[in-house]
């Protein structure tokens, strides 16, 4: 059957525009007359193409890169050190501002030599706003995390400060989540107001641009409403067939390992302004929305953060993960700043005959044993033999099983799993990758020590078997319709619900955001009981955020499944946890 999931998309915005083009864009800049410009960029951003285009519409006398006005590279460079840290993967949440970055006698010079000048100028980097205390005109041009990668993957990004364009993916990565992102939000977040227009530059040479007000109207019109943000998919030594084939992938490609349907710091929105669409990322949202989005008990709980994560790990016709393990949630805040773990669960959305998890140790294993033998396969080359130490299970599609941080896991072969966890989603502490090379030719990096430091031996077999494997209880029923609760276990601040339904099943956000995935049947329409929101169609494997602010909405199989039995997980917060076992 051919597919139907949307990979695009566009949540259509009422009563604004955007300007398309270089020579558009600054043509409706001039009008305003300026005679200072600050373009306030985040990384990542081609800074080359914008002052090209600067210097042909604008023409100028002066032009500034904020990077004349930044600390050597050098001093960049120890001043992150710290964050970015020598592990291959993890480094420490810096809390370092954009101020940090910058020379500041270079600064008030440049600030002194633009305050008596009377020549055009252009500010044009991150920082901008920095170096022109009182700008005519203000721009930010943005930019979604996945793209940035997208450029660190092609050499055509390095990171802040920074111009190290051909250092390894993992580095720069690492470099960005710990220390470039985290600067840059929190720069966003208190100047974007203060903005005029917002530039939208992920697609090369075809800039797009909107009014800031136009923008935060966007924002709250999305809150309004159910609403996806576009998946990306990503190829792994382990990866499968099944993406390709739901999700109408690139067929030529040798696998799709990961599909990232609901992780907002990385994914994006689409903004349909009439006939043009406009990318931002959707973390946007939830700094600008959050209290509509997230509801105000997991907003205080979280700050401005989304918490909840649904992803797609494919290994049908695939390889086995890595064998791995979470930290617990004292030990990622000690070791790596965040404030809460990764805690987590696999709904198998579709399983082979043979298709397992492993989870769990099996009974009496010799932990001092285990972490030799795993020791010796990293150095030495051998084989780790996992069914000794390691619990293997069968599963079949609909199962769900719990994983809370620090019980030791893979899912197998032949599965496609709808992994719901919380939004930590670096954390892997892999054990053993069973011998293979990442798509680099590399060995990925294994991280035994920090592994050695969090495994939970008591979650042996019977462990497992009482607390977190196939956790289902019903807890309501209806004409043409049944709930459960299943998977997340005691632990979790996730909670997740399960709905088989052949007619209307009645919803309620209870003022927190919940998350959601059709992971049975080919099409559902979602509805407000009170034409709130206009209909929105739903497809099989789409993941959809209904903001917390919607309240009441209801979930009906249509089109080709009006009539047929559907199914749909529901993930939202446990409010009760955030304060207690969670956050604390």
């Amino acid at each position: 059957m051919k597919s139907n999931f949307n990979k695009f998309p566009v949540i259509k915005i009422q009563n604004h525009t955007c300007v398309t083009g270089w020579e558009n864009i600054f043509r409706e800049i001039k009008k305003n007359t300026p005679k200072i410009i600050a373009i306030e960029c985040y990384p990542g951003v081609f800074l080359q193409e914008i002052i090209t285009s600067v210097q042909e519409f604008l023409n100028p006398e002066w032009i500034i890169d904020t990077s004349e006005a930044m600390k050597s590279e050098d001093d960049i460079a120890a001043m992150v050190q710290e964050y970015v840290t020598d592990d291959p993967v993890f480094g420490y949440i810096t809390q370092l501002q954009m101020e940090d970055y910058f020379d500041s006698s270079k600064v008030l010079e440049i600030q002194q030599e633009i305050d008596k000048t009377k020549d055009y100028t252009v500010v044009i980097g991150p920082g901008a706003t920095l170096l022109t205390s009182q700008p005519d005109i203000t721009m930010y041009a943005d930019m979604p995390r996945w793209e940035i990668q997208m450029r660190f993957r092609n050499n055509t990004a390095c990171n802040l400060g920074r111009s190290n364009y051909t250092d390894a993916f993992s580095y720069q990565y690492k470099h960005a989540y710990f220390v470039d992102w985290r600067v840059c939000d929190r720069y966003k977040k208190r100047i974007l107001n203060t903005c005029h227009f917002v530039l939208d530059t992920t697609i090369p040479n075809q800039p797009k641009m909107i009014s800031t007000e136009a923008l935060f109207q966007a924002l709250q019109q999305t809150v309004q409403q159910p609403f996806r943000v576009v998946p990306f998919f990503d190829p792994g030594p382990w990866g499968g067939q099944w993406l390709k084939e739901i999700c109408d992938l690139d067929r030529n490609a040798p696998n799709f390992a990961w599909g990232f349907d609901c992780v907002p710091e990385e994914n994006s929105l689409l903004l349909g302004f009439g006939d043009e669409i406009v990318e931002t990322p959707s973390i946007n949202l939830v700094f600008f929305q959050p209290d509509a989005l997230l509801g105000k008990e997991v907003y205080e709980g979280f700050g401005d953060e989304f918490p909840i994560r649904f992803d797609f790990l494919d290994t049908m016709e695939g390889g086995n993960l890595s064998l791995q393990v979470h930290p617990l949630k004292e030990y990622i805040k000690e070791k790596f700043g965040m404030s809460y773990t990764q805690d987590e669960s696999y709904y198998m959305l579709d399983a082979g005959d043979d298709a397992f998890v492993y989870l769990g140790l099996k009974e009496n294993v010799d932990p001092d044993r285990m972490m030799k033998a795993l020791t010796a396969a990293q150095n030495d080359h051998l084989t780790f033999d996992a069914e000794e130490y390691v619990q293997k299970w069968p599963v079949r599609k609909h199962d769900h099983v719990s994983i809370p941080a620090g019980t030791v896991h893979c899912s197998g072969a032949n599965s496609v799993v709808l992994e719901i966890s919380a939004t930590p989603y670096i954390f892997t502490f892999k054990l053993w990758d069973w011998g293979r090379m990442g798509l680099d030719g590399k060995p990925r990096p294994i991280s035994l020590e920090h592994g050695k430091n969090v495994i939970q031996c008591d979650r042996t077999t019977s462990w497992t078997q009482k607390h977190i494997l196939n956790l289902t209880e019903q807890v309501a029923e209806g004409e043409g319709w049944r709930e459960e609760r299943t998977g997340l276990d005691a632990w979790s601040f996730i909670e997740t619900r399960r709905h088989w339904f052949t007619q209307k099943v009645h919803h309620h956000t209870e003022g927190i955001v919940n998350v959601l995935n059709l992971v049975e049947g080919r099409e559902v329409i979602i509805e407000s009981p009170d034409n709130r929101f206009e209909p929105y169609i739903i497809h099989y494997a789409e993941t959809f955020i209904v903001p917390a602010h919607v309240g009441a909405y209801t979930i009906t199989p249509h089109g080709e499944s009006a009539g047929k039995e559907c199914v749909t997980i529901k993930a939202s917060v446990r409010t009760e946890m955030i304060a207690g076992k969670v956050l604390k």
